[in-house]
């Protein structure tokens, strides 16, 4: 239970750290969130759990094939905002745009056999 606790207190901590460096420079947050946090530390506690590095490699393959459809998000919420729609509904519609684009790429990836 202390070891779940543990991960949970880091984790937490990295995005709070983030969003409030994003807060006073916009540049510098984007710079961190860039950096793929959540799966490095995704792939160290699969290590810390199992003591091999096969599921992290397993993992870091499929993350590979997610990365396109991603920028669904990144490209279509600035799109919506600059169109009018507040906050929410834009992001919204996003998520929504995006969740789309994963199934979308994993469909295709099946149909050509790809796992």
């Amino acid at each position: 239970m202390v070891y779940y606790v543990i991960k949970l207190l880091i984790t937490t901590f990295l995005i709070v750290l983030i969003s409030e460096i994003a807060k006073r420079n916009s540049l510098a947050g984007a710079m961190l969130a860039a950096i793929p946090l959540v799966s490095i530390l995704a792939m160290i506690w699969m290590y810390v759990d199992t003591n091999e590095s096969k599921s992290a490699v397993e993992f870091s393959n499929s993350i590979v094939w997610l990365i396109a459809p991603s920028m669904t998000l990144f490209i279509s919420f600035p799109i919506l905002i600059k169109r009018g729609l507040s906050f929410y509904p834009s992001l919204a519609i996003s998520v929504a745009l995006t969740i789309f684009a994963y199934y979308s790429v994993i469909f295709l990836l099946t149909k050509l056999g790809i796992r």
